[in-house]
């Protein structure tokens, strides 16, 4: 079980760039894979981008694959995305999540969440 925070989200001209952060406590942050989804109104969560234990192994959903980017600082426990060429379809909220089962990117996968982020991109 760890508690996860995320922070940066807001309002974004289509292009443009925002970077999330989420901070983690309650347990050892480094045994977690940290992952980043997303959800739209009527919609269910999808997978964004997860990083390793050590940031060694990353995967990226192709919606955003060349744009974002998943990056971990175990010495501050936390786990930050790079929103990079923003368009008007990543409006979303964005949740982090870690697991224990490792590199993976099924939600089922991920037991503890954050409350989420509102990111809105406009055209």
């Amino acid at each position: 079980q760890v508690q996860l925070v995320e922070s940066g989200g807001g309002l974004v001209q289509a292009g443009g760039s925002l970077r999330l952060s989420c901070a983690a406590s309650g347990r050892t942050f480094s045994n977690y894979a940290m992952g980043w989804f997303r959800r739209t109104p009527g919609k269910e969560r999808e997978f964004v981008a997860v990083i390793g234990w050590t940031g060694g192994s990353t995967y990226y959903a192709d919606s955003v694959k060349g744009r974002f980017t998943i990056s971990r600082d175990n010495a501050k426990n936390t786990v930050y995305l790079q929103m990079n060429s923003l368009k008007p379809e990543d409006t979303a909220v964005y949740y982090c999540a870690a697991t224990e089962v490792g590199t993976s990117w099924y939600l089922a996968d991920f037991g503890s969440w954050g409350q989420g982020t509102q990111v809105t991109v406009s055209s």
